[in-house]
């Protein structure tokens, strides 16, 4: 599961539908209403707000515009609740990890994609996130990661 922090505009078709995918799992597991991925670290931040359900639908909605802007048919009625005026902070060293996780996925999957987001100087997020100073959230799961050397 891999609930990206940063636009999803920058997904190519495969992320955006499988994050798409993802975000619904973990509503569904926020929800209770199943018996995996319960203790996924990418939930640990849901988890920690005031009403999870509520943040999560909130970070699938923004999914939702983007799926819209492209042309898909995602089905809104499947985000159980949004509100728009939500926001969770997110560190820089998490956003730029990311970034470059999703670059190493793109070399191989969209070389043209890949190349286009290489020219990006300013990674933007998925609208329910701020930016905060910090590395590499605790909960992501890295081996090493070099926020200093990244894009």
């Amino acid at each position: 599961m891999r609930l990206w922090s940063i636009h999803p505009k920058y997904l190519d078709a495969h992320g955006l539908l499988g994050l798409w995918r993802e975000g619904l799992l973990a509503q569904k597991v926020l929800l209770g209403e199943t018996r995996g991925y319960k203790n996924h670290p990418q939930l640990i931040r849901f988890k920690r707000t005031s009403d999870p359900v509520l943040y999560i639908g909130t970070y699938l909605y923004y999914v939702y515009l983007e799926g819209v802007r492209r042309g898909y048919s995602f089905n809104k009625e499947k985000i159980v609740k949004y509100d728009l005026t939500l926001r969770m902070p997110v560190t820089e060293g998490q956003i730029n990890y990311e970034f470059h996780h999703l670059l190493e996925k793109l070399k191989i999957r969209n070389p043209k994609m890949y190349a286009q987001l290489l020219q990006v100087k300013i990674i933007e997020v998925n609208p329910i996130f701020f930016v905060i100073k910090g590395d590499v959230e605790e909960w992501e799961k890295v081996a090493f990661f070099n926020t200093q050397n990244a894009i």
